[in-house]
C-alpha cells in the first residue's frame, strides 16, 4: 500500500502544480497586460522622463518573482516521476494490492514486460503521457528561460499547464492508476501479445513521444494567435518542436508495423486499423507543417495554413486517444471500454472550437503579404503537397469514423476496410514521389526549363532504367512499375541534391558531414528513408505470393523457388511460456514457427518464423498439425494425418527495405535538427521575399553560370534565424521576420 501511496502522491503533486501554475500564469498576464497600458500611457504622457519600453507587439515586462509560472514545471515533472517509479516498483515487485498490476502482470512475468507493463493498458498509458508530457514542458521551460516575460512564451506555457493539468486531471478521477484492493496475491498476466517481442519496449514510447510532442507546436500556436504576433521567428521555432515530434512518430509507427509483422502471424505490416490509422493522421499533417512553413519563412505566404495545421496535428492526437482509449472501436490495438470517451472528446472539440476560433478572429493579420509568384516553382510544389497530405489525411479520417456515425445513425454496422484505403493510398503515393523527385530540383518565385532539365535528366533516366531492368527481371503490373520507376527518380534527386551539398561544404574548407546536416539535406535523407519505405510496401504488396503447405515428416516441397522441408515437432518450455514448434528448413536453414502460451493464459497465440533477406522474407506459421487438432487458426486441412502438419508460407519481397527506410527517416530527421551551414546573404536563392522584409519588389537575380548555379543549389539551406536560438539574445519583433 505505501507504493500506492506515494504513486497517488505524485499524481496530486503533478495536477496540483499544473493547475496553480496556470492560475498564475493567467494572473500574470492580466498584470502584465496592466502593467504595459499603464507604463504606454505615462510615457504617452511623459515621454521625456521613464527609462522603460514596451512594445507594441506585446514584448517582455517584467513580473514580479513567481508570477513567471516558472517554478511550477519542475514540480510538475518531480510528481510525475514519483508517480511512474512508483508503478514501476509495484510492476517489478509483482504488488497485486494495486489492480493495475493485478491486471497486467504475474509473478512469472519476464523483468522486460514487467516494465513495458506501465504502457500496456489505460491507465498506466496515461500515466506515461503524463510523464512525457511533464518532460517536455520543463525543457520548453529551460529553452526559453531568458524570456519567461514574453507574452508569447507565457501564454504557450499556460496552454502547456493548462493540457498538462487535463491528462493528470484524469489520474486523479476515472483514469487512477493507483486503485488498490485487499488480498490479492496472484496477477493475470500482461496480454498475450504484449510479452511476445522485445519491440513492445520501444515501439509504444516512440508513438507517445511524436503524441505528445505535438502539444508544444500547439501551444505556441495559441501564443501567437492570442498575442497577435504571427512572426516568422515563431513558426521557426514551432518547425524544430514539430521535426523533434515527426521523427519519433515517423520511427514509431515503422516499429509498430514491425511490431505487427512479426506477432500477429498474418504476414502483413499495415492493416489501416483505426488505431494505426489514429496514429497517421497526425502524421500525415505534421508532414504537411514540416513543408508548408517552409514558404511562409522564405515568402510570407500560407500563415494561415501553418496555424491550421498545427491545431489540427495536435487535435488530431486527442481524437487518436479517444479512438484507442475509450473503447468505441474494436481493435487488437485498442485498450478496453472506459468511461474517458466523453472526456476525451468533449476535449477534442474545446481544442478544435479554441484553435480555429482564434484562426478566424486573428484572419486580418494572417493575410500574406503577396501571392505565389510561380505556381509551377518550388512554393506552388509545396502547396500541392499539402493539398495532397491534407486531402489523404481528410479521407482517411472519414474512412475510420464513418463506421462509427453510421452505427451511431442507423444502428447498423458497416465495415471500411482495407480495400477502401488502398485504392486511395495508390494514387497518392505515386503523386508524392513524383513531387519528392521534381520538387527539389525547382527555384524559388521563377523556374528556368533548361535549368530544369539539366538538374533533372539524369535522376530522370534512372528511373526510365529502373523500369527497364523490373520489366527484364519479369515484374509486371503498371502500378508497381511506375511507382519502382518514380522511386528510382526521386531517389537520384535526392542524392544529387546531397552531392551537391557534400562538394559545395568542401569546396568552402568545411568538413564534408556539414553537407548532410541542416534542415535541407536532413529533409533528402528523410526523403530517401520514405523512398525506399515506399519501394518495399510496393514490391511486398504487389508481389507477395502465399500458400499452405501440407508436409509429413521429412518431407521436401518446393515452391516459388524456396525449398521446404519439415524435420519434426518440438516442445519447449520455460517460467513465463510454453511453445509447441514446427521444426522446419527453408533453403537449408531451420525455422521454427510455433504456438505459445504464456503464463495461465487460456488464449494461444501464433509465433511466425521469418527468414528475412535484403531482398525478400519466407515467411512461415504453424497452422495445424495431424492428431492433435488445430495449433492456430482454423482447420485447414481435413483429415489431415497424425504427424503431418499445415505451413503457411508467404514470400515478400523487399520487406527489409520498410525497416531500413524508417532507420533512414530516423536519421534523417535527427540530422535535420543539427543547424546547417547558412547561406550567404548575397546568394539570390537565399533572400526571403522582398515583401516579407518590407522592401518592396526585389529585383531580378542576375544571370549565373551552370555552375554557379549549381554552386548556390548545393549550399545549405539555412536561414539566419536557425542558428540564432530563442533565449539566446536574439531579438523577436513582431511581424518581421528573422533576417
Amino acid at each position: 500500500m505505501l507504493t500506492a501511496s506515494l504513486g497517488t502522491v505524485g499524481v496530486w503533486l503533478a495536477f496540483v502544480a499544473s493547475v496553480t501554475g496556470a492560475v498564475v500564469i493567467a494572473v500574470g498576464l492580466v498584470r502584465q497586460r496592466g502593467t504595459a497600458a499603464a507604463t504606454a500611457a505615462a510615457t504617452a504622457a511623459a515621454p521625456s522622463v521613464g527609462t522603460a519600453t514596451v512594445r507594441s507587439g506585446g514584448g517582455p515586462v517584467a513580473l514580479p518573482g513567481v508570477l513567471d509560472g516558472r517554478l511550477f514545471a519542475p514540480v510538475m515533472l518531480i510528481g510525475a516521476v514519483l508517480a511512474t517509479v512508483a508503478m514501476e516498483y509495484a510492476l517489478v515487485t509483482h504488488d497485486f494490492s494495486i489492480v493495475f498490476v493485478a491486471e497486467n502482470n504475474s509473478k512469472v512475468t519476464p523483468l522486460l514486460y514487467s516494465l513495458t507493463g506501465l504502457w500496456s493498458a489505460l491507465a498506466g498509458s496515461i500515466l506515461l503521457w503524463g510523464l512525457i508530457l511533464t518532460i517536455l514542458t520543463a525543457v520548453f521551460m529551460w529553452r526559453y528561460r531568458r524570456l519567461v516575460s514574453d507574452q508569447v512564451i507565457r501564454w504557450t506555457t499556460l496552454v502547456l499547464y493548462v493540457v498538462t493539468a487535463f491528462f493528470f486531471g484524469m489520474m486523479v478521477g476515472p483514469a487512477n492508476p493507483f486503485v488498490t484492493t485487499p488480498d490479492v496475491t496472484a496477477g493475470l498476466g500482461p496480454n498475450s501479445l504484449l510479452q511476445d517481442n522485445p519491440l513492445v519496449a520501444i515501439h509504444p514510447p516512440l508513438l507517445y513521444i511524436g503524441f505528445v510532442g505535438f502539444t508544444v507546436p500547439f501551444a505556441f500556436a495559441i501564443g501567437m494567435l492570442v498575442t497577435g504576433r504571427i512572426s516568422d521567428r515563431w513558426q521557426i521555432e514551432c518547425r524544430r518542436w514539430t521535426l523533434f515530434s515527426f521523427t519519433s512518430l515517423s520511427v514509431g509507427i515503422v516499429l509498430g508495423a514491425w511490431w505487427s509483422y512479426q506477432v500477429l502471424g498474418w504476414g502483413g505490416f499495415w492493416g489501416w486499423d483505426p488505431v494505426e490509422n489514429a496514429a497517421l493522421l497526425p502524421w500525415l499533417c505534421g508532414t504537411a507543417y514540416l513543408h508548408s512553413v517552409l514558404v511562409q519563412e522564405r515568402r510570407g505566404l500560407m500563415r494561415v495554413w501553418n496555424l491550421s495545421l498545427s491545431v489540427a496535428t495536435f487535435a488530431l492526437t486527442i481524437l487518436g486517444t479517444f479512438l484507442t482509449r475509450s473503447g468505441v472501436i474494436q481493435s487488437v490495438h485498442a485498450f478496453s471500454e472506459s468511461t474517458l470517451g466523453p472526456i476525451l472528446i468533449s476535449f477534442f472539440f474545446l481544442v478544435v472550437v479554441v484553435g480555429f476560433g482564434l484562426i478566424a478572429w486573428r484572419g486580418d493579420r494572417l493575410r500574406s503579404p503577396g501571392g505565389i509568384d510561380a505556381p509551377l516553382g518550388r512554393e506552388g510544389a509545396f502547396l500541392l503537397n499539402n493539398l495532397l497530405f491534407v486531402g489523404f489525411a481528410f479521407v482517411v479520417l472519414l474512412g475510420t469514423l464513418y463506421p462509427l456515425l453510421y452505427e451511431a445513425v442507423t444502428q447498423q454496422q458497416v465495415n471500411v476496410g482495407a480495400p477502401f484505403f488502398n485504392t486511395i493510398a495508390i494514387p497518392f503515393g505515386l503523386t508524392l514521389l513524383f513531387l519528392m523527385a521534381v520538387a527539389p530540383a525547382l527555384s524559388w518565385r521563377k523556374i528556368n526549363g533548361s535549368v530544369l532539365w539539366h538538374r533533372l535528366s539524369i535522376p530522370a533516366w534512372a528511373g526510365v532504367l529502373t523500369v527497364v531492368l523490373c520489366v527484364i527481371f519479369g515484374r509486371r503490373g503498371f502500378a508497381p512499375l511506375v511507382g519502382f520507376g518514380l522511386g528510382a527518380f526521386a531517389a537520384a534527386t535526392a542524392l544529387r541534391a546531397l552531392v551537391l551539398s557534400v562538394r559545395a561544404t568542401r569546396g568552402h574548407h568545411v568538413g564534408w558531414w556539414r553537407g548532410l546536416v541542416g534542415r535541407t539535406n536532413g529533409g533528402m535523407v528523410v526523403h530517401l528513408g520514405v523512398i525506399v519505405l515506399a519501394m518495399g510496401v510496393i514490391a511486398a504488396t504487389a508481389y507477395r505470393q502465399q500458400t499452405e503447405l501440407t508436409l509429413a515428416q521429412g518431407q521436401t516441397v518446393r515452391y516459388d523457388g524456396h525449398t521446404f522441408e519439415f524435420v519434426g515437432l518440438k516442445t519447449v518450455t520455460t517460467p513465463s511460456k510454453t511453445s509447441d514448434e514446427a521444426l522446419v528448413k527453408v533453403d537449408g536453414g531451420t525455422f521454427t514457427p510455433a504456438t505459445t502460451n504464456f503464463g495461465g493464459s487460456l488464449a494461444t497465440v501464433g509465433t511466425p518464423a521469418i527468414d528475412s533477406g535484403a531482398f525478400g522474407d519466407v515467411y512461415l506459421t504453424f497452422d495445424q498439425v495431424g492428431g492433435l487438432g488445430t495449433t492456430s487458426g482454423g482447420s485447414i486441412v481435413s483429415n489431415l494425418p497424425a504427424g503431418s502438419v499445415v505451413i503457411g508460407v508467404v514470400i515478400e519481397p523487399l520487406v527489409a527495405w520498410l525497416w531500413t527506410g524508417g532507420l533512414l527517416v530516423g536519421v534523417g530527421g535527427l540530422l535535420a535538427l543539427v543547424p546547417g551551414t547558412r547561406r550567404r546573404a548575397t546568394d539570390p536563392v537565399s533572400a526571403p521575399s522582398a515583401m516579407v522584409a518590407g522592401k518592396g519588389p526585389a529585383p531580378e537575380p542576375g544571370p549565373v553560370t551552370r555552375r554557379g548555379e549549381e554552386e548556390q543549389e548545393g549550399q545549405v539551406d539555412e536561414r539566419h534565424g536557425d542558428l540564432t536560438p530563442v533565449g539566446h539574445g536574439a531579438a523577436i519583433e513582431s511581424g518581421a521576420p528573422s533576417a
